[in-house]
């Protein structure tokens, strides 16, 4: 059967702006709770009388690695039962979660809620960008993705200090409740934006792949635990093991979770690969820096917020104005530009002896003016080229990569450093770092000569 069309947003629809709103707003709360918590838990290890160590699994390891497990699980999901539904259903989670985790402060009921939550942003986030390629025409999905990464890396950016300022006036316990009020503007937004579309129809329906996910998911949890620097060698050859045997099932289910053919689409693949490449280079940053400043000049990890902030700022305000060039110039030229930046960032950083934090602003503004350049482009082509019946897995295929990306920067980190305090050899792994991070860079400005060259101004099936 085809499709019937969606009822879309056009230019000048108020209805757009609402749309975007609300899947911004529901879709931040992720990388918001991923940061926000890492101020609270030396309170949080008081009120549990628990080891830093475990209460660290429990609460960030855990939430980490259920948001990398099911983003293409639940992009799938919402292909086959509308976006607007699993957005949705991802909001209550999100929302009951937290609310549990306020009204019953033990750490049981807080650790289950932390991985609800997680559930839930895996939910949210692939239904976001998918409702973004669906229903909102070509010449606005430019401006649609930049403003998302926007909200998304402010998010991140503000979730330590938003985490502060609420630890000193109230307790822990106030950064779940938060969340609800951010949740019911997002619904209402969602709900007043667009008339709910009938799931896509695709003749008889097959069976949900749930042995597919489980085997794409407990493989990169295998990795993400065998790549921590403690964790298990065995883990990460059982991870690299399950992979191929999920390859090998998904060409015989009959409605796979992952669709391999989707790689063979070239502005997909190439904008997965950019995405994945730079959130490398962007989380080991943001981990690398303050071990070294650390360790150099003998400063708090938090004294590098201001230089890491000013590189989360940038990265905001390019996000946003490529975001609307996109729409009018096309993807391949910003990201060109943008991967150039980036990578003339880290060169620069890495061209001199780290001497103070002060000299790792400038270059750290580079890095981040061309994250930002680069993200929206790279995600309006790499989703504008799939079908629209498909854009919730590659939404969940796309948030997969950026995940994996972020935890091989955090397994390049833990290989890397050492804790040794000699200047020559924090130096000598300092540059090795940097290197590893411009390779990734390199490898994102050459993926970003593929993108389409010229915007493609007709709404696309």
């Amino acid at each position: 059967m085809v499709e019937a069309a969606a009822p879309t947003a056009d230019a000048k629809s108020p209805g757009a702006g609402r749309l975007i709103a609300a899947v911004a707003l529901s879709a931040a709360l992720s990388p918001l709770n991923s940061t926000m918590i890492a101020v609270a838990l030396g309170d949080m290890q008081s009120a549990f009388s628990i080891d830093s160590s475990r209460l660290r699994q429990y609460l960030v390891t855990s939430y980490l690695l259920t948001g990398i497990v099911l983003q293409s699980a639940g992009g799938k999901a919402g292909d086959r039962i509308g976006h607007h539904r699993t957005l949705a259903l991802g909001q209550v989670l999100f929302a009951t979660a937290a609310l549990a985790a306020f009204a019953l402060p033990s750490l049981p009921i807080v650790t289950l809620a932390r991985i609800t939550m997680a559930a839930a942003g895996a939910i949210i986030i692939p239904s976001a960008m998918a409702l973004l390629r669906s229903e909102l025409p070509f010449e606005l999905r430019g401006r649609a993705f930049g403003a998302f990464g926007a909200t998304m890396g402010l998010s991140a950016a503000i979730g330590p200090r938003l985490g502060a300022l609420l630890l000193t006036h109230f307790s822990w316990r106030a950064m779940f409740l938060a969340n609800v009020p951010v949740l019911m503007i997002s619904a209402l937004l969602a709900h007043g934006a667009h008339r709910r579309p009938a799931p896509a129809a695709h003749g008889p329906r097959a069976r949900f792949d749930w042995l597919g996910s489980i085997l794409l998911g407990g493989s990169l949890a295998l990795l993400a635990l065998g790549s921590e620097r403690t964790g298990s060698r065995w883990f990460l050859l059982a991870g690299l093991l399950g992979l191929p045997l999920f390859a090998l099932w998904e060409r015989r289910a009959p409605d796979p979770v992952v669709q391999f053919s989707l790689f063979k689409i070239s502005a997909f693949s190439l904008g997965t690969l950019i995405i994945g490449f730079q959130n490398l280079a962007m989380y080991s940053l943001l981990f690398e820096l303050p071990q070294v400043a650390s360790r150099l000049f003998g400063v708090e990890p938090k004294a590098t917020g201001r230089v890491l902030f000013a590189m989360m700022g940038a990265m905001v305000v390019a996000s946003v104005i490529s975001g609307r060039l996109s729409d009018r110039l096309g993807a391949r030229w910003l990201a060109v530009a943008g991967s150039a930046s980036a990578l003339c960032g880290v060169l620069l950083l890495r061209s001199a002896e780290l001497l103070s934090l002060d000299q790792a602003l400038i270059p750290l503004i580079f890095v981040g003016l061309g994250l930002g350049m680069t993200a929206a482009p790279a995600q309006a082509a790499s989703l504008s080229a799939v079908p629209k019946t498909n854009a919730g897995m590659a939404a969940g295929l796309t948030s997969t990569f950026r995940y994996i990306g972020g935890m091989a920067g955090l397994a390049i980190i833990g290989i890397v450093l050492s804790d040794n305090h000699n200047y020559e050899t924090i130096q000598r792994e300092h540059a090795t770092a940097l290197t590893t991070f411009a390779v990734a860079l390199a490898a994102a400005l050459a993926c970003s000569f593929g993108l389409p060259r010229k915007a493609d101004t007709t709404t696309r099936a």
